[in-house]
């Protein structure tokens, strides 16, 4: 037996540790100081918050289990990681190793789970951040950074950074903070920023000629998104970076992201770096993948980089063969859905609706829907662009409105609905705690299911007592979704349940509905943009078609093969499946296989 040397890393989340509403547990239940001769924690000298002393803590987890706020995090690794330390945040904080590797000629595609540090590698690849090397209290100057990555691309990498000839230009995550930090008009601010003089090629591309003599407050989510990736690609940067251009865009939006990307950005003379979630997406533009795993919020881990269809094979398989290393227990493979409608049929429906019509008198939106049912076991996916009636549509089935024509009959009297629009006034209880507890007790009690496949893996067990009010964007996401699938009920109405939600915290959401709908056959509809997470849910597919905010049109419910051809058509896009692990890829354009699939008329190949 090998005999593997440990270092310790303790972190304390700011946020969570209330040392003025607890009885300071982890101090008066600490082994260590209850010998009195020395201590392993103790308050801050602000008494704001508790510090672990890494070097004299033996990892007993005692502080760990009575901390009543889930605020300790106490985890060993490997002693031989810590000459790789980049950077720590400080005392008890964030700690991350490696970095991805910078590279001319290839767009480096960025995965992991949410708080594992890609937006750190991204601050400090793009001069935002200076590295410490984990000395938060004695920080390094360049020339030892330098020195430090010798023999490796980041050692040339950083010694540009420092001499201030490498110009950054980043696409933040959070773009709601554009609104409280920018003014003007759309058009007015991209001139500003236009150092290639590409602006009229870029607002074509991006389609946003239409926001142009707006106000950048006047912007919607998927709007204000587009606005911040043309203003990154007008600038003269030599390294670019965008840290999830998908949010809030439907397929055919994020296509274009992914396109313009590639064509108005020289990746053979410039260093292009892309974090997103939308596994199907990041293969479309990478060309190299770097998966960053570890302890969400305690550390990360950068792996080495792998091809792109290797590297995404790997973080779904949960194994890095360059490292050695397994990052998740099981595999994740996506099955190919062959749910017969027929056998269904022989259940009655649990929903059913005649042709419908809804038209709004403001607008003039006109939505036409294809009569259909959904039945027993069955998860029916909803797909299509945006702005063109998915989630009118399920404000018609949930009753929240009525249609002008045609009616909707529904045989069940609990309904449970995620919509798309989340602000704390949807929650009727205050704390996470008390709204999880009011759809059902079990999503308290660690010994169910539900709590530990989908509130431990979204991670609202460490914020229980936090106010709903208090909640960002996407804790609100977690939360919405862990209460709609904890009801009791027989249908569900899930309007894009996986915004703002990581790989992992996303097919944790698809195994409960999964579970959900097969084991005590329910019937779940799911409004989802992500294709390869649909393909993973549905068995059945309704598709939307039509021209964003003029009309839209719903057909019948069928196939996924049936509707993911016509969807696939009219974007203009192929995909495949991988054979490793069954999930869906899009073809590059005038690829062979594209060519080959548009020939055969065949533009989601599901054998």
């Amino acid at each position: 037996m090998v005999n593997v040397s440990m270092v310790r890393i303790a972190v304390i989340d700011r946020e969570y540790c209330k040392p003025s509403k607890c009885n300071i547990e982890c101090i008066r239940f600490c082994p260590i100081n209850r010998t009195r001769h020395k201590k392993a924690i103790e308050l801050s000298s602000d008494s704001k918050h508790a510090i672990i002393y890494e070097d004299i803590c033996i990892g007993c987890g005692i502080c760990v289990k009575k901390c009543p706020y889930n605020a300790i995090f106490i985890v060993n690794i490997p002693d031989e990681l810590e000459k790789n330390v980049v950077h720590r945040y400080g005392e008890n904080m964030f700690k991350l190793y490696n970095l991805p590797i910078p590279r001319l000629g290839s767009i480096m595609g960025i995965i992991g789970r949410n708080g594992s540090g890609k937006t750190t590698s991204i601050k400090i690849l793009s001069g935002l951040i200076k590295p410490n090397l984990g000395r938060y209290n004695d920080p390094p100057d360049w020339d030892e950074i330098i020195r430090t990555f010798r023999g490796t691309e980041l050692q040339t990498y950083f010694k540009k950074l420092a001499e201030g000839k490498i110009k950054s230009a980043v696409k933040i995550q959070y773009v709601e903070l554009v609104k409280r930090k920018l003014r003007g008009r759309v058009n007015d601010l991209l001139e500003k920023v236009d150092e290639r003089g590409l602006l009229r090629e870029v607002v074509d591309k991006l389609a946003i000629k239409k926001i142009l003599d707006r106000k950048v407050q006047e912007l919607s989510g998927g709007e204000l998104q587009k606005f911040l990736i043309a203003a990154v690609i007008l600038k003269d940067a030599d390294a670019y970076f965008f840290d999830e251009p998908c949010s809030y865009l439907d397929v055919r939006e994020r296509l274009r992201i992914a396109e313009a990307i590639r064509e108005f950005i020289d990746v053979s003379k410039k260093y292009v770096f892309v974090v997103e979630h939308d596994l199907m997406i990041l293969d479309y533009i990478s060309d190299n993948i770097t998966i960053i795993y570890g302890e969400p919020g305690v550390y990360g881990i950068v792996s080495k980089p792998y091809g792109v269809r290797a590297g995404i094979n790997n973080y779904l398989e949960g194994y890095l063969p360059a490292e050695n290393m397994r990052i998740r227990k099981e595999p994740i493979v996506f099955r190919i859905q062959v749910e017969d409608r027929e056998i269904l049929k022989k259940e009655f429906p649990i929903l059913k609706w005649s042709k419908l019509i809804k038209t709004y008198k403001t607008s003039g939106f006109k939505l036409m829907v294809d009569e259909g049912e959904a039945y027993p076991g069955e998860v029916l996916g909803i797909i299509g662009p945006n702005g063109i009636g998915k989630t009118t549509f399920i404000k018609i089935l949930a009753g929240i409105l009525k249609p002008d024509e045609g009616e909707v009959l529904v045989s069940v009297e609990k309904i449970s609905v995620k919509p798309q629009e989340l602000s704390p006034k949807i929650f009727s209880e205050e704390t996470v705690a008390s709204n999880l507890r009011r759809a059902s007790p079990d999503t308290l009690n660690p010994t169910t299911w539900i709590y530990n496949e989908l509130v431990r893996k979204l991670g609202l067990n460490k914020m229980f007592d936090r106010y709903v009010e208090d909640l960002s964007g996407g804790e609100l996401q977690k939360l919405a979704v862990a209460v709609s699938l904890a009801k009791p009920a027989d249908l569900y109405l899930l309007d894009e349940p996986s915004a703002y939600l990581d790989v992992e915290e996303r097919l944790s959401v698809a195994k409960v509905i999964r579970r959900i709908i097969e084991e005590k056959k329910k019937t779940a509809l799911v409004v989802e943009h992500d294709l390869m997470l649909q393909n993973y849910i549905s068995s059945s597919v309704i598709v939307f078609t039509g021209t964003s905010g003029v009309s839209g049109h719903a057909s019948k419910p069928m196939s996924n093969k049936e509707g993911f051809n016509i969807l696939l058509r009219e974007l203009g896009v192929t995909v495949r499946r991988d054979p490793q692990t069954g999930r869906p890829r899009v073809n590059k354009s005038g690829s062979y296989l594209d060519r080959q699939q548009k020939a055969m008329g065949q533009y989601y190949m599901q054998d």
